[in-house]
C-alpha cells in the first residue's frame, strides 16, 4: 500500500497501537495498516519497542508516534465525526467514554489516550446550516448538552 501524501501524525507516550486498534474496531472504515519497531533504542524507548503505527480512522490516514511523555494532546486537534440518527451517536461516544474516556460539553469527549472527539449528528449541522431563528436555537439547545441529544436539537430547529 503506497503511503498517503499527507497523513495525520499522533503523538502519543506508548500506546499508539492500543488506539489505533481501539479505533479499527470502533469506528467505519478504519484498520491498522502497519506496526513498526524500534530499530534501535531512542531517548523514550528501547529496539524493539513499537515506535510507529499506520492506521486508518474512518478514511482519514494516521501515524502514531510513541514518542514518549513530552507532548499531551489538546483540545486544538479533534476527530469530527459525523452521525446519521441518535443510535450511531451514542454508539460512538459511548464506545469512547466507555473506554477510559471522559465527557466534554456540545459534543465533545475525549479518549483515554487524549485525543479530542466531536461526535456530531447531521441533525445538529445541518440546523446550523439552516441560518436565522433556527441554527439560534439549535444552538442553545446544544449549549446545554454534554452527548448532542439529537430529538432535542430537532425540537429546538421547530422552535
Amino acid at each position: 500500500m503506497a503511503t498517503a501524501k499527507n497523513t495525520i501524525c499522533l503523538w502519543y507516550d506508548r500506546d499508539a497501537e492500543a488506539a489505533a486498534r481501539f479505533y479499527a474496531e470502533t469506528f467505519p472504515d478504519s484498520s491498522v495498516s502497519a506496526v513498526y519497531h524500534a530499530p534501535t533504542d531512542y531517548p523514550s524507548g528501547k529496539a524493539g519497542d513499537v515506535l510507529t503505527v499506520e492506521f486508518t480512522v474512518a478514511g482519514i490516514p494516521c501515524l502514531g508516534l510513541n514518542g514518549g511523555p513530552a507532548f499531551k494532546h489538546n483540545e486544538a486537534f479533534s476527530f469530527q465525526i459525523a452521525t446519521d440518527d441518535q443510535e450511531e451517536t451514542d454508539r460512538y461516544w459511548n464506545a469512547i467514554v466507555g473506554n477510559g474516556g471522559q465527557e466534554s460539553a456540545c459534543g465533545w469527549c475525549k479518549d483515554k489516550w487524549g485525543i479530542s472527539w466531536q461526535i456530531t449528528p447531521r441533525a445538529l449541522t445541518e440546523a446550523m446550516a439552516a441560518g436565522g431563528d433556527e441554527a439560534k436555537r439549535a444552538f442553545s439547545a446544544m449549549m446545554t448538552m454534554k452527548k448532542i441529544d439529537v430529538a432535542a436539537i430537532e425540537k429546538a430547529r421547530r422552535g
